[in-house]
């Protein structure tokens, strides 16, 4: 399992080096699926070329990531051509919405379980959590992102009984649920 959790997405050199040792092959011949669809409103809209200039700044080319808004399902065997996919932030609730009507739920997981990279954004790392309504359980804790600071650093012991604060520079790396889940800030 390699599931990186951010507010804001590969911010720092310390996230961006995680993100590179997980990929495990050149930058140049990653193809990742950027999925955009949580941006439903101006603000997040804004963000969006910051996300993609995460996967290009990882040397990720540009011919190599495909826009996916979930208007559709994707089966497992055509997401299993990606090495990474990229959640953006935004609109939770919405992207929930989008994931659990067309399916995608059941691909991303299964994804997710046969060692398939995953990085989520704000929204896109809340989905993850057990609280929400129709979330995809990856995660039996509550989580806040884009908090001021990051109040819990290391090894994740769980259950975790206080709210999870996730700072603009912190990343969660999942390799393994409960076993191995660690927070990085900086």
């Amino acid at each position: 399992m390699k599931v990186m959790l951010t507010s804001c997405g590969i911010e720092t050199q310390t996230i961006k080096a995680h993100f590179l040792r997980w990929l495990g092959k050149s930058p140049a011949e990653t193809k990742a699926l950027f999925i955009p669809t949580a941006a439903i409103t101006a603000d997040a809209i804004q963000v969006l070329p910051a996300c993609m200039d995460d996967l290009l700044k990882c040397g990720i080319l540009q011919e190599n990531i495909m826009v996916f808004d979930l208007h559709r399902n994707m089966p497992m065997e055509e997401l299993q051509t990606f090495d990474v996919v990229y959640l953006c932030g935004g609109t939770t609730a919405y992207l929930l919405e989008r994931i659990n009507e067309t399916g995608f739920r059941d691909s991303l997981l299964a994804y997710i379980h046969a060692g398939g990279m995953v990085i989520g954004v704000s929204a896109g790392s809340m989905i993850f959590v057990d609280y929400l309504p129709d979330n995809l359980g990856l995660l039996d804790v509550r989580m806040s992102v884009h908090s001021k600071k990051t109040n819990i650093l290391g090894k994740v012991s769980f259950p975790v009984e206080e709210t999870i604060e996730l700072s603009n520079t912190a990343a969660m790396l999942i390799r393994s649920i409960p076993d191995d889940v660690e927070i990085i800030d900086g």
